[in-house]
């Protein structure tokens, strides 16, 4: 189904216990009301085109760093010493606007607008087979917190346009990041524009900003930085209650609203998950030397649900808390289907041409 280990298990349990045809799937989640957003998010002021595919990207020259760390789950560490080629990266994630000219410019339909093919999912009913997403409905006071099939819902018909089930939409949400993107979705995007998705080295080399061995993309530092948040993340008791804090409860935030890293990038913590090339393994065995690309798909493994090889995600969520998830770090990495989305899952692209000093 499409489900990933960390956010997706849930959907597997969902599926097996009936819940895509029940719980609250009629409607869009309500969204928790909190302190005012960020006064000033980026206002981009261009987007790669076929034409101009470094268009609104940031060029981050190649070097050597540590990738990873001392692990604080077992999948992020040991740490390697890789190193990258110098490469093209969004400044910030796709967003639905983008997506939109995508899909307007190719007729393209994403895997959660599509039925599943029951071939490849014998014994799901006919009802669990027609096109769904996952979506993230917070417990109510009472309800039960005790694992992700308790705040995550199967919703026939939530998509990209539709983030949160039928009766929602996207008007107005044009510069929040695009979700329920699966890994093909994706790259679809990426090679329609002449790019590619990052690998995990290269992602992790641009989040970390220049800042070798920090926790963070903005340091080792916790918190908000003189009151102000660094990140969309969750601020609370997970699931339960996001205070908002950050100016953005629950949802994702318009990209851009938060201060860049050290390479001018926006977002590489929290907000949505986004996606990378390489196949998911536990901790980085696999990985070191010149441009690593992670194991190949024949070694591709998730403990956690050995059922499908998977992808590697980095970066964390809106729903990524202290208590809970912390996987807003650069090193932290989790596995994400390749069938796969859900409404904490985006993505932005690389591009692997000249950089500025051949121009």
């Amino acid at each position: 189904m499409r489900t990933t280990s960390h956010f997706g298990l849930a959907a597997v349990l969902a599926a097996a216990l009936g819940l895509a045809a029940c719980g609250r799937t009629g409607g869009e989640v309500a969204e928790a009301q909190g302190p005012a957003a960020p006064a000033i998010c980026l206002e981009r002021a261009a987007v790669p085109t076929r034409d101009a595919p470094t268009a609104g990207m940031v060029w981050v020259s190649g070097g050597a760093y540590v990738m990873g760390a001392a692990p604080q789950r077992p999948e992020e560490g040991p740490p390697r010493t890789v190193r990258v080629d110098g490469f093209w990266i969004a400044a910030a994630e796709v967003t639905n606007a983008e997506f939109e000219r995508f899909v307007e410019a190719t007729g393209y339909v994403t895997l959660a607008e599509r039925p599943l093919d029951p071939a490849a999912y014998l014994g799901l009913p006919p009802e669990a087979l027609v096109p769904a997403s996952l979506v993230f409905v917070p417990p109510k006071a009472g309800e039960p917190a005790r694992g992700p099939s308790d705040w995550w819902r199967v919703v026939p018909g939530a998509d990209w346009r539709h983030p949160g089930g039928p009766g929602s939409s996207i008007a107005g949400r044009e510069r929040q990041p695009v979700v329920h993107i699966a890994f093909d979705d994706a790259l679809a995007y990426a090679r329609w524009l002449g790019h590619d998705l990052p690998t995990e080295a290269e992602w992790e080399y641009a989040a970390r900003g220049g800042l070798e061995g920090a926790k963070f993309v903005w340091g080792d530092q916790t918190g908000f930085e003189g009151g102000k948040p660094r990140a969309n993340t969750w601020q609370g008791a997970f699931p339960v209650a996001d205070t908002g804090a950050d100016g953005y409860p629950a949802r994702p935030a318009p990209v851009g609203c938060y201060p860049p890293n050290g390479y001018g990038l926006y977002d590489m913590a929290g907000n949505v998950w986004e996606w990378t090339k390489d196949w998911f393994r536990p901790g980085l065995g696999d990985t070191a030397g010149d441009n690593p690309a992670g194991p190949p798909r024949i070694a591709a493994y998730d403990p956690a649900d050995p059922s499908a090889p998977k992808h590697v995600v980095k970066g964390g969520s809106f729903l990524c808390s202290e208590d809970f998830c912390w996987r807003y770090r650069p090193a932290a990495r989790t596995a994400g289907p390749a069938d796969g989305g859900a409404s904490h899952v985006g993505f932005r692209t690389v591009f692997r041409g000249p950089g500025p000093e051949a121009g």
